[in-house]
């Protein structure tokens, strides 16, 4: 099934692992076969990684980027997410990190990262880090 992706002007992405820039008008990519396609927005550096759930998305992202499942990559990902269920009472957020793991275990990446996007902002919810960054 393709995958269509509607740019903005000068909008960046990650296509397999390379970076490409949109041009100076909007425009729409077709993709015709799978491949490891994630937004700006999507993106994470390594030092935006500064909290527990955010430091699971980022290796899971690197997974998804790399499409591999394995090595300090992988041992990262499994030791945030061991400290952050350690730390977690709400069994909601509990059964959605077991989904986060089963998902990379099963090496659907992407949709790990959705899920991981539901523990940043249940995380950024309870620190008040949601209003904050709004208001800034």
């Amino acid at each position: 099934m393709p995958l269509k992706l509607s740019l903005k002007p000068g909008e960046k992405f990650v296509l397999n692992g390379a970076v490409v820039e949109n041009g100076d008008r909007r425009a729409t990519l077709v993709l015709q076969n799978k491949a490891s396609v994630l937004r700006e927005k999507d993106i994470m550096q390594e030092h935006e990684a500064d909290s527990p759930a955010r430091r699971i998305y980022f290796p899971v992202m690197m997974m998804y980027l790399e499409n591999r499942a394995e090595g300090a990559v992988y041992d990262q990902f499994v030791l945030r997410m061991t400290e952050f269920m350690g730390a977690i009472a709400n069994p909601e957020v509990l059964a959605e990190c077991v989904s986060v793991s089963r998902d990379v275990m099963a090496g659907d990446f992407y949709k790990a990262l959705i899920r991981c996007r539901k523990l940043i902002a249940y995380e950024d919810e309870r620190t008040g880090r949601a209003s904050k960054a709004s208001k800034g």
